[in-house]
């Protein structure tokens, strides 16, 4: 048994195709196939059922398979070591980030931080907290920045800030009469939503108390993943929405006029990284987090926890 034979198994795993897997190991698929053949005859049992596609591992296969991954990251720690003994600030850093936050978050510091280590090479994925968490776990991401509290098994959080909700509602809107809401005022008509998946959504709906439809009782009921599209559609079509404090920052002087806190306890949403539990370049995530800190805006640099809102 070898580590390249191992990290075979798991590149086939997560990409469920073996010429995928193949070009993931810049080995040709012979090589790759005739290299999983040797280790399964050498355990005895199949690690993957071929006669399935895309090929799914076998029962045991599942076991062995989350037995490599933990070798391969214990493996690659070992060089991680030596980088971190010379301050050498150097690779890749893969990153996810929700779609509520990635416009909002990343001009903060993503600039800053590619300045101040230009050795590093970063990819930036956008994708759903689901998506995050599973590429977490196949190692196709290092770690992810999503709204918390998750409990995922396996996944670490580390709580970055809180951000306040703010409704956004149209001029003629009564609520856009009060000076500050509270959760009983989310009961009128005309809220609307994101589409089904955000967790931003979910939070709205668990703030309501209550399952809402899009947009209450207006004819026009429009699903989408876009905060952007929701503002227009308000100011076109009258009702209200929610936004996350950051979002509402760039608003423009009009715009910004018919936002309104939250009475106090100001409802916030928790803002974390998360990792998987054996993550590797601990130097690089914790630089991250720290320009992270570094650059929030000032209303978020208190850590205020008041009452963060359920996922």
């Amino acid at each position: 048994m070898t580590l390249s034979q191992l990290e075979y198994i798991v590149a086939v795993d997560t990409y469920r195709h073996f010429a995928t897997a193949a070009e993931h190991c810049h080995v040709t698929q012979p090589t790759l196939s005739m290299q999983i053949q040797k280790l399964e005859d050498e355990l005895g049992i199949l690690i993957f059922d071929r006669s399935r596609q895309p090929v799914v591992p076998t029962e045991t296969g599942r076991r062995i398979l989350n037995q490599a991954r933990e070798v391969l990251q214990m493996a690659q720690r070992i060089p991680e070591i030596v980088k971190e003994s010379k301050e050498d600030f150097s690779g890749e850093l893969r990153l996810g980030i929700i779609p509520t936050l990635a416009p909002y978050l990343l001009p903060y510091f993503i600039g800053e931080f590619m300045s101040r280590y230009p050795a590093i090479t970063v990819h930036i994925q956008e994708l759903m907290t689901e998506q995050i968490l599973e590429r977490l776990k196949t190692g196709l991401l290092d770690v992810g920045i999503v709204v918390t509290p998750l409990a995922e098994n396996g996944i670490v959080e580390i709580p970055l800030f809180y951000e306040p909700f703010m409704l956004y509602a149209a001029g003629s809107h009564p609520l856009c009469r009060k000076p500050a809401i509270s959760s009983a005022d989310l009961k009128a008509d005309g809220l609307w939503l994101l589409t089904e998946g955000h967790c931003f959504r979910n939070q709205v709906v668990n703030l309501c108390g209550t399952e809402r439809k899009l947009n209450g009782a207006q004819p026009l009921h429009y699903e989408t993943g876009s905060l952007e599209t929701l503002i227009k559609l308000i100011d076109k079509q009258d009702g209200f929405t929610l936004l996350p404090y950051l979002a509402t920052l760039d608003l423009d002087e009009g715009r910004k006029a018919r936002t309104r806190p939250f009475e106090a306890p100001q409802p916030v949403r928790e803002v974390s990284l998360v990792l998987h539990r054996s993550f590797l370049k601990r130097k690089l995530i914790d630089a991250l987090k720290q320009e992270v800190l570094a650059h929030l805006p000032p209303d978020l640099t208190v850590r205020k926890k008041n009452a963060v809102v359920s996922i």
